[in-house]
């Protein structure tokens, strides 16, 4: 699914929007901070890092995210997910040292 996610800025701290994919786990969202197989992490992975809270819009809708760095065997369980879907991230991650990170996003209330 594509989606838009908008994190806060960790230098600026002004609203950063990038499109992504994103796939379904459950009740939450997988994103993964590829960037094409370069050796450092999306400017968004490392806002998520600074500050988790986000906002993501599928088609019309705005929800509300917190999002959380997988990790081991949870992580190896969504790389498989995620590579039988776009094998190109077996590739990314061939061209880099660094771990490709994961990150799921789950809706929060707004209030």
């Amino acid at each position: 699914m594509n989606v838009t996610l908008t994190t806060t800025g960790r230098l600026s701290g002004e609203p950063r929007t990038v499109p992504l994919y994103a796939w379904e786990d459950a009740d939450r969202l997988v994103v993964v901070g590829s960037q094409g197989g370069s050796p450092q992490d999306p400017h968004w992975a490392r806002n998520l890092r600074a500050d988790p809270r986000a906002t993501i819009k599928t088609g019309r809708q705005v929800l509300d995210v917190r999002a959380s760095e997988v990790a081991a065997a949870e992580r190896d369980r969504l790389w498989s997910l995620v590579v039988e879907a776009f094998p190109l991230y077996a590739t990314y991650q061939r061209k880099t040292e660094r771990l490709i990170p994961l990150f799921v996003l789950e809706t929060v209330d707004a209030a």
